[in-house]
């Protein structure tokens, strides 16, 4: 068994449907006002203060397809590397490294805003080896609803990105969403 598998039972994690496996590891039972109200569902007044997850690529699912939710997310490393890739809403692009080196610029924690399209994948090592998994946790303020959640399309990708980055970013869009 791999230190990936190992790990993976050792948190009981489970498969993601962005990519990657994940546990729901904390949810504050204070709830707040909800800042996302959907005026067809008056019930929908409240949400958990925040939540929190475990999160884990492996070689085996080496992706965290695009995707964006409306509540603010903390991240923090624990172990392997990773690059993430940010589209905002006006286009504007961020990649960078997620890993243990600080001192060459990666991230330890880094913080994605509410409505920004996300992706993560695995890094290789600086040797080129393929290394363990990404290990990262999650808090999610307010708390992560799923009728907050969404997945990139690719029509959408191109309008962003335009043509030739679409492309080029495509296999970060789950299947089904890769206008093929």
């Amino acid at each position: 068994m791999s230190s990936d598998s190992q790990l993976a039972t050792q948190l009981s994690l489970a498969p993601h449907p962005e990519g990657g496996f994940f546990r729901r590891i904390h949810e504050n039972p204070r709830t707040v006002p909800n800042p996302f109200p959907n005026p067809a569902n008056p019930d929908d007044t409240v949400r958990l203060a925040s939540t929190s997850i475990h999160y884990l690529l492996t070689p085996a699912s080496p992706i965290g397809h695009f995707h964006r939710n409306k509540a603010l997310t903390y991240h923090l490393h624990h172990r392997g590397r990773g690059r993430y890739r940010l589209i905002h809403e006006d286009g504007r692009v961020e990649e960078y490294v997620v890993g243990p080196d600080v001192e060459k610029g990666e991230k330890i924690m880094w913080v994605v805003e509410g409505g920004v399209w996300k992706s993560s994948a695995l890094e290789p090592l600086e040797d080129g080896g393929d290394g363990e998994g990404l290990l990262i946790s999650e808090v999610v303020v307010p708390g992560f609803d799923l009728r907050d959640h969404e997945f990139l399309v690719w029509s959408r990708l191109v309008g962003l990105v335009g043509e030739e980055k679409a492309a080029e970013w495509r296999h970060f869009l789950k299947e089904g969403n890769r206008g093929e």
